[in-house]
């Protein structure tokens, strides 16, 4: 990598702003306040001296460049010289000259002048990688209010890359937040740690961080990057369109329940099946709002106190896991396993047992027991030897001695 500096007049950098791109993909977007952007400006034609501005140059004829650090600065230079605002209403004097609530046209002769010929201090950085350009941005933001995904997203690595890229997928177009400073790029990388665990875990920033640095060398074609797509690709079947219940703490959940559904489950043909779910567990989940306490329903408030505080911390994230999927199996229990497996998984036994009321539904050998968790059999309606499905719709809670006597019989 080599550095030098030029001092480039003000006048000059705006005459070939095109060629200079002020948000590369490591940059966070624009975040000063029209009050930042006018002191910048005042300090300006004060003739005080502003920090330096570091660029890349990506291209020699014509010569381009990309901003490294400075381009908030360079974003107002370009916009105040544009007329796009003007100088605070409360603006001091300068040299005598009234300047407040001036835009740049309305600048006396002498004070364009000075701003036009103020002289940037600019480093060009040429020959440098990838690698070596998000080195040196972080380097330079250190000590700044970069939120932490930013942060992550000027990392050097592949897992930086593939994080990028998976926060462009359609899916994240029908979601009902905003991709404000990267918001995109920190659901994918949750998305990507789950995925990574085989489950949920903590997705808080030291743990994102500490992937990213873990997992620089990720392979974006291998097995793991290819079913984090193949979820996204299920949810963006799911909702076609945009949905504002979807925010992010519910897609992080929706994600944990599809990766494991298309693991075990036959869940093709089930994307509106899953959706009409979802949205009337939302509107189903809101009519809670109002009501007092103890009329409520006690789970949904439990849920809602897990989506309120610690949303990234893995002991919820595993909560609202398990009670999505329960909720969903209740409202669709024809989904069938996988390879005809003949044993209910978890999931089911959960649901078949909510659903029945812990009570016994053979009644063979008893009138209706209530079992313990510990101590009742799944059992299929339509005995699985003879076809029956492996579904919640096809199950029963049955005591020991019941199941027992009904052996193989419907």
């Amino acid at each position: 990598m080599e550095i030098s500096k030029k001092p480039w007049p003000i006048l000059s950098v705006c005459g070939f702003k095109t060629r200079i791109d002020t948000n590369p993909d490591f940059q966070r977007p624009a975040v000063w306040s029209l009050g930042q952007k006018q002191l910048l400006v005042d300090t300006i034609l004060r003739g005080y001296d502003i920090p330096k501005l570091y660029w890349r140059k990506v291209s020699k004829s014509p010569e381009k460049y990309e901003v490294v650090d400075g381009q908030q600065r360079l974003r107002t230079i370009f916009e105040f010289h544009s007329g796009d605002f003007n100088l605070a209403k409360d603006a001091d004097d300068i040299d005598g000259v009234v300047v407040a609530k001036m835009h740049y046209a309305d600048l006396p002769e002498d004070l364009r002048l000075q701003f036009d010929n103020y002289p940037l201090d600019v480093i060009v950085l040429t020959d440098t990688s990838e690698d070596e350009v998000r080195e040196m941005f972080l380097r330079l933001q250190n000590g700044t209010s970069l939120k932490a995904q930013e942060k992550r997203n000027a990392m050097p690595g592949k897992m930086r890359s593939f994080i990028k890229d998976l926060s462009k997928h359609p899916f994240f177009t029908r979601v009902g937040f905003a991709d404000s400073r990267f918001t995109y790029d920190l659901v994918a990388a949750q998305m990507t740690a789950i995925e990574l665990n085989g489950g949920p875990c903590h997705v808080r920033n030291s743990n994102l961080n500490a992937m990213y640095e873990a997992q620089m060398d990720f392979d974006a074609a291998g097995t793991k990057a290819r079913k984090i797509r193949r979820v996204l690709e299920y949810l963006a079947q799911v909702f076609t369109e945009k949905t504002p219940e979807l925010e992010r703490y519910s897609v992080i959940s929706l994600y944990a329940l599809v990766s494991q559904c298309l693991e075990t489950y036959v869940m093709q043909g089930k994307q509106d099946a899953l959706r009409n779910w979802f949205l009337q567990f939302e509107a189903n989940r809101r009519t809670q709002d109002d009501m007092p306490a103890d009329k409520a329903d006690p789970e949904l408030l439990a849920y809602k106190e897990r989506t309120s505080h610690s949303t990234d911390a893995q002991d919820s994230i595993q909560w609202r896991h398990e009670f999505l999927l329960r909720k969903f199996f209740e409202a669709v229990p024809d989904i069938e396993q996988k390879d005809n497996q003949r044993l209910f998984s978890h999931e089911q036994r959960l649901a078949i047992f909510r659903r029945d009321g812990c009570i016994c539904q053979v009644r063979l050998k008893c009138q209706g027991v209530k079992c313990e968790w510990d101590a009742w059999q799944a059992d299929h309606k339509t005995p699985w030897s003879q076809g029956g499905k492996t579904t919640v719709e096809n199950g029963q809670v049955a005591c020991p001695e019941c199941n027992a006597a009904k052996g193989g019989n419907p």
